[in-house]
C-alpha cells in the first residue's frame, strides 16, 4: 500500500513540475513580447494559460484522490495540502500572465527598450517559481529560502521601472497612456513574484509543519 502510496506522490510532484514549466513558459513569452514586440506570441500566452488551467484540475484530482483513499499520516497530508494551495497560486501566475498578454495587444512595438528592468524582473520571477516547484520536490529549504529572499530584487527592480517610466511620461506626456500600461504590466510581473514567494511559503510548511507569511 505505501509503496504506491510513494509512486502516486512522485506523479503529483511530476505533475507539480510540468505547471511549474508551463508558468516559465507563460512569463518568458510575455517578457519576449514585451520587448521584442512579436504580437504573435499573445496567443501563445493565451494558450499556456489554458493549459496551465487543465494542469491545475489534474493535480487537484490526484492530490483529492491521495486524500480520500489512501489515508495518509500527518506529513505525507502536510504535503498534500500545500500541493493544493501551490496550484492556486501557479494558476494566479498563468492569469496574470494572460492579462500582460491583453495588455500588450495595445503596447506599440515602439516600446522596445522604454523599460529593460521589466524583462529583468520577468527573469527573477520565472527562476523564483522554478526554484520553488524545486524545493518542493527536493524537500529543500535553503532553496526556499533563497525564493522569498529573491523577491526583494524583483521589488527592487519594479520600483527602477516606475521611477523610468514617471521620468518617461514627464518628458512624453502625450505617450502618457502607454508608459502607464508598460507600468501595469510591471506590476503583474511583480504580482507574480508575489505568488512564486506563496509558493515557497507552502513548501516551507510542507517540509517544518510551520507556515510563516513574509
Amino acid at each position: 500500500m505505501r509503496s504506491y502510496f510513494d509512486k502516486q506522490l512522485s506523479t503529483l510532484n511530476l505533475e507539480l513540475v510540468k505547471m511549474g514549466a508551463l508558468c516559465e513558459e507563460a512569463i518568458s513569452a510575455a517578457a519576449k513580447c514585451l520587448n521584442d514586440g512579436d504580437k504573435t506570441l499573445i496567443d501563445k500566452i493565451k494558450e499556456t494559460e489554458r493549459l496551465i488551467d487543465e494542469k491545475e484540475r489534474e493535480v487537484e484530482s490526484l492530490s483529492m484522490k491521495l486524500l480520500l483513499h489512501q489515508q495518509p499520516v500527518a506529513g505525507d497530508l502536510r504535503m498534500i495540502s500545500a500541493a493544493l494551495r501551490m496550484i492556486s497560486d501557479m494558476e494566479r501566475i498563468g492569469d496574470q500572465a494572460a492579462d500582460i498578454a491583453e495588455i500588450l495587444k495595445f503596447v506599440g512595438s515602439d516600446s522596445k527598450g522604454i523599460a529593460a528592468h521589466i524583462v529583468d524582473m520577468a527573469s527573477a520571477t520565472k527562476k523564483m517559481v522554478t526554484e520553488s516547484v524545486d524545493s518542493f520536490v527536493n524537500r529543500d529549504l535553503d532553496m526556499t529560502h533563497k525564493v522569498m529572499k529573491r523577491d526583494d530584487v524583483v521589488d527592487e527592480l519594479f520600483l527602477k521601472v516606475k521611477e523610468e517610466l514617471t521620468k518617461a511620461i514627464c518628458d512624453n506626456p502625450e505617450e502618457g497612456e502607454v508608459y502607464l500600461d508598460i507600468l501595469m504590466i510591471a506590476k503583474y510581473f511583480e504580482r507574480i513574484g508575489d505568488h512564486a514567494v506563496n509558493i515557497a511559503e507552502w513548501v516551507e510548511y510542507s517540509i517544518t509543519d510551520t507556515h510563516v507569511k513574509a
